[in-house]
């Protein structure tokens, strides 16, 4: 059995923020310009890496939350 191959993050959101991240994607314009060159495993990796950013924003916005209360 193979793996499927990784898909694109891209949501068609592509403007970068101030950290210089895709709004849409949260990858950055090194990340995007090489995607459509990469290998399955820098691919994976990239993922990764992108489900980390999201946790760490997630829990950055939660603390601002908090102390704004």
């Amino acid at each position: 059995m193979t793996d499927a191959a990784a898909a694109s993050p891209c949501v068609d959101i592509c403007r970068l923020d101030a950290q210089g991240l895709c709004v849409g994607c949260r990858r950055t314009i090194e990340e995007i310009t090489e995607w459509p060159r990469a290998s399955e495993a820098r691919r994976r990796d990239i993922l990764r890496e992108l489900e980390r950013r999201t946790v760490a924003a997630s829990t950055e916005d939660s603390a601002l939350r908090r102390a704004k209360l």
